[in-house]
């Protein structure tokens, strides 16, 4: 019964956290629609989760998100001096990082992180040849730059929803 209501229990939770810390103050209503979105976004998106991947470490997904949020940080500081600086200077590139994930969600979570940090996009993820080309701002060595994403990103994701 409560698999049919809530099928994603965790994303019903996490719609309704971030309701919670997005609204401008906490009252009955907001919170009555809040668990409205909880329990309307997973039924409604259930298609698109054919096969929804298990987290296997959530404690590694937080410490994830933590050092992701810290690299967005970062990454906006560099950026915003790159851009301000001499743009001689910058070294943009096409890089291909080949990928040692098999799941379509994992490689597309990949992506998305990549394109979320700033100075990097996600162009394509090629799923026949399993090759992530991304397009960097900066990388005078494409090479560190294809090393770092899967040491930083993808072998993290790997182990979190363990594929």
């Amino acid at each position: 019964m409560i698999g049919r209501i809530l099928p994603r229990p965790l994303l019903s939770l996490t719609v309704l956290l971030l309701w919670v810390v997005i609204s401008s103050s906490v009252t009955p209503g907001l919170l009555l629609l809040g668990g409205v979105l909880a329990v309307a976004v997973p039924l409604l998106t259930r298609s698109f989760w054919p096969n929804p991947p298990r987290l296997v470490r959530p404690w590694q997904a937080l410490r994830f998100l933590g050092i992701f949020a810290a690299d967005i940080v970062t990454a906006n500081w560099r950026v915003a001096r790159q851009v301000i600086g001499p743009l001689q200077r910058l070294s943009p590139a096409f890089i291909e990082v080949p990928l040692d994930l098999r799941d379509p969600f994992v490689a597309t979570l990949l992506a998305s992180v990549v394109s979320l940090t700033p100075g990097t996009v996600a162009i394509d993820l090629d799923q026949q040849r399993w090759i992530l080309l991304v397009h960097a701002l900066d990388a005078p060595d494409p090479q560190a730059l294809a090393r770092a994403i899967k040491k930083r990103y993808e072998r993290p994701l790997r182990e979190i929803f363990a594929c």
